[in-house]
This record gives structure tokens, C-alpha cells and sequence, in this order.
């Protein structure tokens, strides 16, 4: 209890941010420790200085976060802080991770293949029709589906994904106690009940502000191996969540649409900036990720005779397993910091015991 309520309290200090909060964490064993430094300790921090150090010496105001735990055992949620083991590790590879998620569902944050499908919230016909076959087809390779709950083709996504039986996860820019917006509370409730969940960094009594979504898009395209981006005007708030995963090196898909449909120019905008791949559906999907099936004859492996460091040994092992691995999945189970990783499979490429593919797959020769 005691070290929840010090966690909750990091998130509510005034000026300290995902960035703040991911340096303090560098700096002190636990989240308690933070509150009890010294001012003149914690201003010699980089990125810290003097007026943060004084908000975080004076922070009192945990009345509000004694709440806030009562509603989160009241209502069964699951308080993910950034080093818990449960915590979206995808998400905690980008440089500003939320320092605290709030968690209602059973859907895996850690799945082995999470897809983000976004768009407008004025989808047309042709759009609603490309939402559900994608989700569809791309059903039998059990992928979790992630999107933000917004009327739209966040919506229709939602809604495919709990027809074909697939756990879907909403992300929200505001609170667990309301749901926004209040049309999609049925839809909430089918998802939790078809193994889904519904996923913030707000706590409850956050209302769906207007600037809570841009900062609800990051944990949109950071939480995925993808995202998806199915229709969107160029000015649209997909294109908010396409750059940010393009930012974190993420794959960004996008339909090509019609090039007189103001709906499709922000897909259009994108594959023409080469910051999203044109896809024309779940089979480009599936090969720009790897995740599909390639039959080939494999090459003896020249891995047994070379003496590796225990790094590369861990990074081959996950790469002798499939026949492409994406990166990310590197990240996600290796538990090597990203440069260990960068370094091992540069000296494995060096050996030629592995090679690097498009979009950030390797593989075993």
C-alpha cells in the first residue's frame, strides 16, 4: 500500500513528467526514496534542478492518491508502474514511457504480436469494409488488437476484434471510472468480457479533456509491433499516433485509399514521406512484420563451431526459434538493455551468423 501510494505520488508532482520520473528511477533504489532525498540532492540531478527538486520535497497531497487506491481495489484494476514486470515493455522501450498505467482486463499487454489499427472518427463505407476484413483475415495468427475506443475506425476495429475472438484493448484519455465516448459502453463491457481489456496512464475523475488524447496516442503506437492506419484526413488525430510510432521506430502501414478522398490523403501523405509502408492487406501485414510462414531449407549452422559472449548466445537462441524475428520481440524477451542487443547482432552480422532484413527482422543464416 505504502508503495503505491509513493508511486501514484510520482505522477502527481507538479513538472515531473514520464522523462523526469524515468531519470529519478536511474538515481534511487525505490519510488519512497524519491520523497525522502534531500532537496540539495535531488537539484544535482540532471534534468531534475532546483524547482522540481522543491516540488518534489514538498509534495503533501496524498488525501487525493489514498483515493484513488481505494477505487483501484474497489474496482479490481491493476496499477502498472514502470519497472513492474507486467508493465507494456514495448511501451517502456520508448523514451517517454508513462510512469504509471491503470488496468482493467485480462488481454496480455506482453502478447507476442500487438497491432495498433487507427483512422477517423468519419470512416466511409470503403473504410468500416477494409477495418473488418483486415481484423478478419489477420484473425487466425491470434494478435492482439489495440486501438483507442474512439468513434470511428477505432470502433470498428474494436468491434471486428470481438467478433473474430480476438482480445482487443482500448486505450483511454481519461479515467476507469467513465467511459468516453458514453456510446461505446456496451462495447466496452463485450471487450472485457471476450478476454480484452481497457488500458490509461489517467487517474479516475480525469475527465476526456481535449489535450488528453494527443498524450493517449503515444501509449497507442508505443504498446504495438505496428500500427495500422486504415483512413485519416492529413490534419487527422491518426497521423498524431502514425508519427509518434515512427518516432519509436515502430512499423507504420497504411491503405493508400482514393487520391481524391481527403479521408485517405493522410495515408497518402505518409507512404509518400516513406513513413508508412503501402499495404492492400493482412498478407502485407504479416510479410512486412514477419510474421508469415516461409518454408526454406536451412543452412548448417556454423553457430556451433564459433565461441559467442553470453549477449550474442541469448540473441541467437531467440533467433534460432523462427524464421525472422522483429527486433522488437528482441526487446521484449531478451531482458538486454537495447544497446547489448545492437552490439550482439552487429557482431553476429560481422560473423555472418545473421542477417538483417527489411523492416528490422533478422535471421539466422
Amino acid at each position: 500500500m505504502n508503495d503505491l501510494l509513493y508511486k501514484i505520488a510520482l505522477t502527481q508532482v507538479p513538472s515531473i513528467g514520464p522523462v523526469q520520473a524515468k531519470i529519478l528511477l536511474e538515481h534511487f533504489e525505490n519510488v519512497e526514496d524519491i520523497f525522502k532525498a534531500k532537496k540539495s540532492l535531488l537539484e544535482q540531478i540532471e534534468g531534475i534542478g532546483t524547482i522540481k527538486a522543491s516540488n518534489i520535497e514538498g509534495f503533501r497531497n496524498f488525501a487525493p492518491i489514498e483515493n484513488e487506491i481505494s477505487f483501484i481495489e474497489k474496482n479490481n484494476i491493476q496499477p502498472l508502474f514502470f519497472t513492474d514486470n507486467n508493465y507494456p515493455k514495448r511501451l517502456r522501450n520508448c523514451y517517454d514511457p508513462p510512469t504509471m498505467l491503470y488496468y482493467r482486463g485480462t488481454a496480455d499487454l506482453n502478447a507476442a504480436k500487438i497491432i495498433s489499427i487507427i483512422g477517423t472518427r468519419s470512416h466511409t463505407e470503403y473504410g468500416r469494409q477494409l477495418t473488418e476484413k483486415l481484423v478478419s483475415d489477420l484473425a487466425p495468427q491470434n494478435i492482439v488488437i489495440a486501438s483507442g475506443m474512439a468513434f470511428g475506425i477505432d470502433g470498428v476495429a474494436h468491434k471486428a476484434a470481438v467478433k473474430n475472438s480476438l482480445p482487443t484493448i482500448g486505450v483511454l484519455a481519461h479515467g476507469l471510472d467513465v467511459m468516453y465516448p458514453p456510446e461505446h459502453n456496451a462495447l466496452a463491457k463485450e471487450m472485457l468480457s471476450n478476454n480484452g481489456g481497457l488500458l490509461t496512464e489517467f487517474p479516475s475523475c480525469t475527465k476526456p479533456d481535449k489535450h488528453n488524447f494527443p498524450i493517449r496516442n503515444r501509449i497507442v503506437a508505443g504498446m504495438s509491433d505496428a500500427t495500422i492506419v486504415i483512413e485519416t484526413n492529413v490534419k487527422g488525430g491518426s497521423m498524431i499516433t502514425a508519427n509518434l510510432a515512427y518516432g519509436y521506430n515502430r512499423d507504420v502501414l497504411a491503405f493508400p485509399g482514393r487520391t481524391t478522398d481527403s479521408r485517405s490523403s493522410g495515408c497518402l501523405k505518409l507512404i509518400k514521406e516513406k513513413k508508412a509502408s503501402l499495404i492492400t492487406g493482412a498478407d502485407d501485414v504479416l510479410e512486412a512484420l514477419g510474421w508469415k510462414e516461409v518454408t526454406r531449407t536451412r543452412k548448417p549452422q556454423r553457430a556451433l563451431f564459433i565461441d559467442f559472449s553470453p549477449e550474442e548466445r541469448i540473441v541467437l537462441d531467440l533467433l534460432a526459434e523462427k524464421e525472422t524475428t522483429h527486433i522488437d520481440e528482441l526487446n521484449l524477451r531478451s531482458n538486454l538493455s537495447s544497446g547489448a542487443i545492437a552490439a550482439a547482432i552487429l557482431n553476429l552480422e560481422l560473423q555472418n551468423v545473421v542477417s538483417s532484413l527489411p523492416g528490422k527482422m533478422y535471421m539466422v543464416n
